[in-house]
């Protein structure tokens, strides 16, 4: 008789998967906070810095900027890893919106095969989906490699739509011009944002917050129709997110469900990571395919 032994695999994400220590921690997965610098100093999110702290400061005009993990925080943490497991398989964020998936990759070059860096294109709530997919492959028996493999194979089936509440964040990005960013204040124009893959692009302008949401939901039930047409609504994961607003985004869970009947619906904040381009007040609605495998 054959006797299989299955490695020991280590999930691992950042926090911009939205997952609050606590929660990585019931899970069994190992999180590195986000580092941002406000006025010049350090702080870790989730850890130096909670969500309320940010908004604050992010409403106060102080001076934010985000980073990557360092790599010696990275390497430690991968070695601490690696003494109780085989190895490592770390989802990061989205290759398109920063540098630390690429950091990553590199140095995990040095580790022959012990570390797998996923590049699948997620972020905040979809991110979080692929740490709970990796968790579900580990425990199917799949290696640190094929779970790397899957994911990045899956990586296009994911949506998220997202308004903001002001333009403030996206004038200061230089994502819109000041002169666009003052006629659309006059006019009460709500952008409609949308991350597929690598990057934020522009997805729509409406009048008000109410029409903003009413694109956001004709947005995902066309998705449903057209880009995940033919798949079971069970095999689709359905979320909504928010930023710094938490009783408007228990409203917009209701909507949102009542929208998409029998679906459950996972509500969590944007990571701040976003949110520190877009600002308090943002509404989102995402949703990735369940794998196959």
């Amino acid at each position: 008789m054959m006797v299989i032994i299955m490695s020991k695999i280590a999930i691992m994400t950042d926090s911009n998967s939205g997952m609050t220590p606590e929660e990585a921690k019931a899970l069994g997965v190992h999180m590195i906070p986000m580092p941002f610098y406000i006025d010049d100093e350090l702080f870790f999110e989730g850890v130096s810095l909670s969500q309320e702290e940010f908004y604050e400061k992010l409403e106060n005009d102080h001076e934010i900027h985000t980073s990557q993990p360092s790599p010696a925080d990275l390497l430690f943490l991968w070695d601490e890893c690696l003494k109780e497991y085989d190895s490592v398989v770390y989802i990061p964020m989205s290759s398109g919106l920063s540098s630390s998936c690429e950091t990553a990759r590199m140095l995990a070059l040095d580790y022959n095969g012990k570390i797998e860096v996923v590049n699948n294109q997620r972020v905040s709530v979809t991110q979080r989906q692929s740490v709970l997919d990796a968790l579900e492959l580990g425990k199917a028996g799949k290696t640190a490699e094929e779970i790397r493999e899957i994911l990045e194979r899956e990586r296009m089936e994911s949506s998220i739509y997202i308004t903001v509440d002001t333009l403030q964040y996206l004038k200061k990005g230089g994502r819109i011009t000041p002169t666009a960013a003052a006629i659309g204040t006059v006019l009460g124009l709500k952008p409609v944002l949308q991350i597929n893959g690598e990057k934020l692009d522009a997805y729509a302008k409406v009048r008000g917050k109410k029409a903003a949401k009413e694109t956001m939901l004709n947005a995902m039930k066309k998705d449903f129709e057209e880009k995940y047409k033919g798949v079971p609504k069970e095999k689709i994961h359905l979320a909504a997110a928010y930023s710094g607003n938490p009783e408007e985004a228990a409203e917009w869970k209701a909507e949102v469900e009542q929208n998409f009947p029998g679906m459950e619906v996972h509500l969590a904040p944007l990571s701040l990571s976003v949110s520190c381009h877009i600002g308090k007040g943002s509404l989102a609605i995402a949703c990735s395919k369940a794998i196959e495998y």
